[in-house]
């Protein structure tokens, strides 16, 4: 029964990580952008939007669907990032455990 109380003993350690993990997500900032600048996106790691800024250039009638096209890209790119992010923070928690390959947590 000891592996059995060091397997409990790990997951609640585990689950403290991840809470603690998960606020520090909050805190982690990315900026996408989109054409070379005009627009851009803050966003935490946890997919968060926090700001955006248009470059008063696009801000014509007949720019709307250049300017839609350009805050979905730069929503994109911020997304991207901030997945990364998180995937860093993830390996720094889960470094030493004997995870299968593409095993995803939290589940």
């Amino acid at each position: 029964m000891k592996n059995l109380a060091d397997i409990m003993k790990q997951a609640g350690q585990m689950q403290a990580k991840m809470a603690d993990m998960q606020a520090r997500l909050e805190q982690v900032f990315v900026e996408g952008q989109s054409g070379g600048g005009l627009v851009k996106v803050r966003m935490s790691a946890k997919f968060a939007v926090s700001g955006v800024v248009i470059d008063a250039s696009l801000l014509k009638p007949e720019e709307k669907e250049i300017l839609e096209d350009l805050l979905m890209a730069a929503l994109n790119d911020a997304k991207g990032k901030a997945e990364a992010a998180a995937a860093d923070e993830m390996k720094s928690l889960t470094a030493g455990l004997p995870l299968p390959p593409g095993f995803k947590l939290p589940f």
